[in-house]
């Protein structure tokens, strides 16, 4: 037995909007134990949704769908999937009842237009919205197959799904069973080399173990499938364990775990706090920073210096070292973390200084050539080169290059620990 989600949207297609329906019910349905191995997304096609659906059914016996449950001609979902399974629909007075109260008290009368949401197959059970207009139905049209249908808005979606969807799953027998995951994450190690070090790991059944990365992130998802959390849990945590040893400093954390969450812990529990030096990242070493709740304990602030003589002024970067090595060399780095350590008088100083592109490079120093700078507790310098690659995005490299600044304080932490 296994489920199956349809997103119907043209605009889904197109890019227009973000699909965040299929990540939250493919969690759902994972936490029910309900296998899940398909998701298609299909325009406001009557003949496309019909092709999906001979598809899905043959294949699922738990059809999800979203989106097409709207009062204009373009949502055509529930007369599609009534047709398909050659079903006449019918209108329910409950639902227009329903739209007419929902429409006087926002103190407007119910359009025509709204009238074909209370349509429903002969037979369906009514998935009530308790948010929008657009309810869902609940359909077995033949054995051994549910068709469960949603409004494509997240939040009306989500909550008819928890109130409704769930129970009524678990009454039928479903969702016995649990999957869980637990993502562990690395920086500083290629997918590939990973996978070479994890490799006996990656042929296992229950759990499973799988990697993937992003943006200069490398994961490993570790599922596991059981009767009880518990067990599911039981099950990942030796594996969890293991991996983390292999894998060494290039893991940081897990889950919602980042690099500047974890760092700003290590920070918290060292007691000590840290200033930035920015010239092509912008301040987006800053933000990251700051996005942690609770980043006052060990942020002090930074220095956004783009302008080479703000260099020399706020941060003491000596003027021949600009004139003989330019701005993006390892010696400007080191003498911005530097300067940027005494100005806030932090016990650590992170810099960054490159060429984001897609413009500025020279042969000599191309687009993606970053250098880091890191001052440390004693005042000792040293300085990081990233050739971060001439393709990538300039948003890309600058995330990369903040990304790689922050897990430089964090190998610089964690050596602490180790030799303290």
């Amino acid at each position: 037995m296994s489920a199956e989600v349809i997103c119907v949207g043209t605009e889904l297609l197109l890019g227009d909007i973000l699909n965040r329906n299929t990540q939250f019910l493919g969690r759902e349905l994972a936490n029910l134990g309900i296998p899940h191995y398909f998701q298609t997304v299909v325009g406001d096609n009557p003949d496309r949704i019909k092709q999906v659906l001979a598809i899905a059914s043959d294949r699922a016996q738990i059809l999800i769908v979203t989106g097409g449950l709207g009062p204009t001609p373009d949502d055509i979902t529930t007369e599609t999937i009534a047709s398909f399974f050659e079903t006449p629909l019918e209108e329910r007075p409950e639902l227009i009842a329903d739209i007419e109260a929902k429409f006087a008290q926002r103190g407007k009368k119910m359009s025509p237009s709204n009238r074909k949401q209370a349509l429903m197959p002969v037979g369906a059970q009514i998935l009530h919205n308790p948010m929008g207009s657009a309810s869902g139905m609940i359909w077995q049209p033949r054995p051994n197959l549910t068709i469960m249908t949603f409004p494509g808005v997240p939040a009306e979606m989500e909550r008819m799904w928890t109130e409704t969807a769930v129970p009524f799953l678990q009454q039928q027998g479903w969702g016995d069973n649990v999957i869980l995951s637990r993502t562990l994450r690395f920086w500083g190690i290629g997918e590939s080399n990973l996978a070479e070090k994890v490799s006996s790991y990656l042929d296992l059944s229950n759990p499973t173990v799988a990697p993937y990365a992003s943006k200069g992130e490398v994961r490993l998802r570790i599922s596991a499938r059981a009767q009880t959390q518990q067990e599911a849990q039981a099950l990942i945590n030796p594996i969890e364990k293991q991996i983390q040893e292999i894998a060494g400093f290039d893991y940081f954390g897990a889950d919602e775990d980042s690099l500047a969450s974890v760092t700003g812990n290590l920070l918290l529990e060292a007691k000590q706090t840290v200033a930035v030096a920015e010239s092509c990242t912008g301040g987006g070493l800053g933000a990251m920073l700051t996005s942690v709740s609770g980043s006052s304990g060990y942020f002090l602030g930074g220095i956004v210096a783009y302008d080479n003589e703000l260099k020399q002024q706020l941060l003491g970067v000596k003027a021949e070292s600009l004139n003989q090595e330019g701005a993006v060399s390892g010696t400007v780095a080191q003498q911005m973390a530097l300067g940027v350590k005494k100005q806030f008088q932090s016990d650590w100083g992170l810099s960054i200084t490159g060429i984001a592109g897609p413009s500025g490079g020279t042969a000599e120093k191309p687009v993606g050539l970053v250098y880091l700078g890191i001052a440390t507790r004693d005042h000792q310098t040293y300085q990081v080169e990233l050739r971060l690659g001439e393709q990538r995005l300039r948003d890309t490299i600058r995330h990369i290059s903040a990304c790689h600044a922050l897990d430089q304080l964090r190998r610089n932490l964690l050596s602490a620990n180790v030799s303290g």
